[in-house]
């Protein structure tokens, strides 16, 4: 964990902005269309639960953070697998804080009485699997950008178009 905070330490400004704006964004695109801030597009029939914003805050700011890990950083260390995770946890988040009566999804695969007994009772366990997938990308992500044998200069080189020989 030491070495995470030594690397956030180190991130520019750019990638600290880019994690607000981020979280910011991802914030609003979940809590609009599951109604958490009212609207007039938007409705729930079942309230939010109080758990419902402490998910969408720490999913959000998590989803911040690895958005933030793509900014600046050497094409080699792009992976699929942390892309995939974190898409994953955000998808989660939705179906986490969602009324689970009004998620058409939710409702055409278990109906109405099936989202009230069954996904109902499942949203925390779901808003826990999306914080951990989430940290999870967050975490290998960071881990990734730590272990790259290129050093700044020579990144900088190869930005550059200078040739680079091994030694």
């Amino acid at each position: 964990m030491t070495s995470i905070v030594a690397s956030l330490r180190l991130w520019p400004a750019r990638r600290w902005w880019f994690t607000v704006g981020t979280a910011i964004g991802t914030f609003l695109f979940i809590a609009i269309p599951t109604d958490l801030i009212p609207n007039p597009v938007f409705g729930r029939e079942i309230p939010p639960t109080p758990w419902s914003w402490w998910a969408l805050g720490i999913s959000s700011i998590l989803g911040g953070l690895v958005a933030a890990t793509y900014v600046a950083t050497p094409e080699a260390a792009r992976t699929e697998r942390e892309r995939r995770l974190g898409m994953a946890g955000g998808i989660a988040t939705f179906f986490a804080v969602g009324c689970p009566v009004c998620n058409k999804l939710v409702l055409l695969a278990v109906g109405y009485t099936g989202a009230i007994q069954w996904f109902e009772p499942v949203q925390p366990y779901l808003a826990a699997g999306a914080i951990g997938l989430l940290a999870w990308a967050f975490v290998a992500r960071v881990r990734r950008e730590e272990s790259c044998l290129i050093s700044t200069a020579v990144a900088v080189r190869l930005a550059d178009g200078d040739r680079v020989v091994q030694p």
